[in-house]
């Protein structure tokens, strides 16, 4: 198999599996982590954790190796808004369709 055939291999089975980072944003539980929360939900995960969804709010991805480079990378660029709801900072943004 070749490298870029792997690579989309790689990338279809961390998409497939659900992003961690993208769960927990949605997941909206009340003192659920926020800083890195996909990557702590990776992490835990891999550990063996039994309840994620009670203490994240969101199921794990199914392959949580796989997802964790790309959750602490998401979660890195979403770290200066992860920061400002930490601190109770409000950004005055508001989403969703």
């Amino acid at each position: 198999m070749s490298r870029p055939a792997a690579a989309l291999l790689v990338l279809g089975l961390a998409v497939l599996s659900g992003c961690a980072s993208v769960r927990t944003l949605d997941a909206a539980k009340p003192g659920a982590p926020v800083i890195y929360a996909g990557t702590r939900l990776d992490w835990y995960s891999l550990n063996g954790g039994c309840c994620p969804l009670d203490r994240f709010g969101a199921e794990a991805p199914r392959y949580a190796a796989l997802d964790l480079p790309a959750s602490a990378l998401l979660d890195t660029l979403l770290l200066p808004f992860a920061l400002a709801v930490e601190l109770g900072v409000n950004l005055g943004v508001s989403g969703g369709l």
